[in-house]
């Protein structure tokens, strides 16, 4: 998506947004400036996102669904109306429920490597 760097402000609604399929089961849409970043994810119930780290710090919103998260040596399931927050560093993933799941992802720095 072309994000209009130069301008003042802008403003999208999700629904004009692409969404992209980037593994069995996931869909992203992605909405970025300079140094943030938003996506949002939707995921078939099931799904398990690997463990990982990354340099970027992140905050997930649950927007639906129930996610178990892995955060550092805990697990949490969390649902609608949850946030967590994910400094630079942390050992994470995820499996989704019973039930479709969307995710609200911000990040900073931007993820660089989720650009074509």
């Amino acid at each position: 998506m072309t994000t209009p760097l130069d301008a003042p402000f802008a403003i999208w609604n999700w629904d004009t947004i692409p969404a992209e399929p980037i593994a069995e089961g996931i869909t992203r849409q992605m909405i970025y400036g300079r140094a943030l970043m938003v996506c949002r994810l939707t995921f078939t119930p099931g799904t398990v996102t690997a463990a990982h780290k990354h340099v970027h710090e992140q905050i997930t919103f649950i927007e639906r669904g129930r996610v178990r998260f892995i955060l550092g040596t805990e697990e949490r399931v969390l649902g609608p109306g949850d946030v967590v927050l994910l400094p630079s560093g942390l050992w994470h993933g995820a499996t989704m429920l019973d039930e479709e799941v969307v995710l609200i992802d911000i990040f900073t720095p931007i993820r660089e490597d989720f650009l074509k």
